[in-house]
């Protein structure tokens, strides 16, 4: 496919909560485009929460290299000398265009804007009051539909056929859409009406199986419902506008979902993503990619494509290799690890790490509880479940053996039998951090609390973290 349109739809909160990742929610939307084109099922985040890594996807980097340390609202921006997906594209001709959701801005340090909007490099934008699935849909394809209406006036105007058929609806310029959602974000309270029965909402294993717990997610199940719903009207909208043979569609998240041990900490509950890609001759035919990936590697891939040169410095790697030949994907290896971290969310709780094929290393550079619940979890029906026991205090180190513990619930970090790899991927983060300049390595990094946390703190439901802000060395 040459320079295709790029359909980018992005969810918030939703990792792999869907059917075609197995899950036990409906998403029939989802599921087809799943079948048609390729899943990737070890595609992950390198931030576990909302703007530092939907930095990283427009940037190819690490969120402490971009820039981006916390969430836009808070006061954390991209680097301005950063290079974007959308400029980046806008200088190869594509027209540019953010619909709905964002939550990224660049050189707009200290500022509560949740997008910088044009400064990203977006050549249009079209707000959706509310970013609700349902409203983005719609105006996602009436944008569609006027690609649609000036392809046609373009061909009448060369003396081609007044009105094309399907197929025909080719642009002068290649378009790159970003669309974003409001869903799967807290709180479900208004989509009741889509959940499901508690007792068709199984929790994963790594929470507990209570019936609180299993309301929580049937609420989930109806925010994701919604999501599908609007995907599969934007799909129906390519398709109609014939649209869909010159387009890329891809849809992702960015990151786990936003229930405990999940958004806000490094496990894979927190860090995996969904990536789901169809375009006739390039992205088809239902195969599932089990090469290790991180959403750093989506702009390379997407320049690549493009036949744009890449920004010099990038972390991420292009994929098209492997989306050429995904029968055969074990022949190309991208990458054999990325990093992590986390910084800021709405409270600073900074941990730094590394995920192999299997192994899983954290450091904890602060004192905090052992498992993190940013503040919309924190208040959830799960949230109330677990703060009892995720409320003490959490360790220097953590490693897991994801060979034999994939939930990550038995920590290595103090078994002399690991102590080899223990070292070994130690170093690996410390040089890492040394190599890119981290922030960390300065010592605590400044920023804002989420004023809401203080009515927690007054009743006491809080964890009681240190008043000092001391830091751990973070050279350990």
């Amino acid at each position: 496919m040459d320079r295709p349109n790029i359909l980018l739809m992005i969810s918030h909160d939703t990792g792999r909560y869907m059917g075609c990742y197995g899950q036990q929610v409906n998403t029939p939307n989802l599921n087809e485009l799943a079948a048609k084109g390729v899943r990737f099922d070890r595609y992950f985040c390198p931030a576990p929460q909302c703007s530092p890594s939907r930095g990283s996807i427009l940037t190819g980097l690490y969120p402490h290299n971009h820039g981006m340390n916390g969430l836009a609202h808070l006061g954390f921006s991209i680097k301005p000398e950063v290079a974007t997906l959308p400029r980046e594209l806008g200088k190869q001709g594509y027209e540019s265009v953010l619909i709905g959701f964002s939550h990224e801005t660049i050189d707009e340090p200290d500022s509560r804007l949740t997008s910088s909007t044009y400064k990203l490099g977006y050549e249009q934008v079209l707000p959706v009051p509310g970013d609700r699935g349902p409203d983005v849909a719609e105006r996602t394809v009436a944008f569609l539909r006027e690609k649609a209406d000036e392809a046609a006036e373009r061909r009448a105007a060369s003396g081609g056929p007044s009105s094309g058929m399907k197929g025909e609806a080719t642009q002068h310029r290649p378009f790159f859409a970003s669309v974003g959602f409001f869903e799967t974000h807290r709180s479900f309270d208004e989509y009741h009406h889509e959940a499901d029965a508690p007792e068709l909402s199984p929790p994963p294993p790594y929470l507990p199986d209570t019936p609180a717990v299993r309301e929580d997610f049937a609420l989930l199940h109806g925010s994701v419902k919604v999501l599908d719903q609007a995907v599969g009207q934007i799909l129906q909208g390519l398709r109609e506008t014939g649209l869909d043979s010159s387009t890329l569609v891809i849809y992702t998240t960015d990151h786990g979902i936003a229930f405990p041990r999940a958004k806000g900490t490094l496990m894979d509950a927190g860090l995996e993503t969904a990536l789901i890609l169809y375009a006739p001759g390039l992205a088809e035919g239902g195969h599932a990619v089990t090469q290790l990936l991180c959403n750093v590697d989506l702009m390379p891939t997407l320049l690549e494509l493009a036949g744009a040169p890449l920004p010099a410095g990038l972390d991420g790697r292009s994929f098209l290799p492997v989306l050429r030949n995904s029968e055969d994907e074990e022949t190309i290896t991208v990458r054999d690890h990325f990093f992590a971290e986390l910084t800021w969310h709405d409270r600073y709780h900074p941990m730094r790490g590394i995920r192999t094929e299997r192994f899983k290393y954290i450091r904890n550079l602060e004192d905090g509880p052992a498992v993190y619940l940013p503040l919309d979890i924190h208040r959830s029906l799960s949230g109330l479940a677990v703060r009892e026991s995720y409320y003490s205090p959490n360790v220097p180190e953590e490693l897991y053996d994801l060979l034999h513990d994939p939930l990550e619930e038995h920590n290595l970090a103090g078994d002399p039998a690991w102590e080899d790899t223990l070292a070994e991927l130690r170093q690996r983060v410390t040089a890492w951090m040394e190599r890119t300049g981290d922030p960390l390595l300065q010592g605590p990094v400044a920023g804002v609390e989420a004023p809401e946390w203080q009515e927690q703190v007054d009743n006491g439901s809080s964890y009681p973290y240190k008043a000092d802000g001391t830091a751990r060395n973070p050279k350990l």
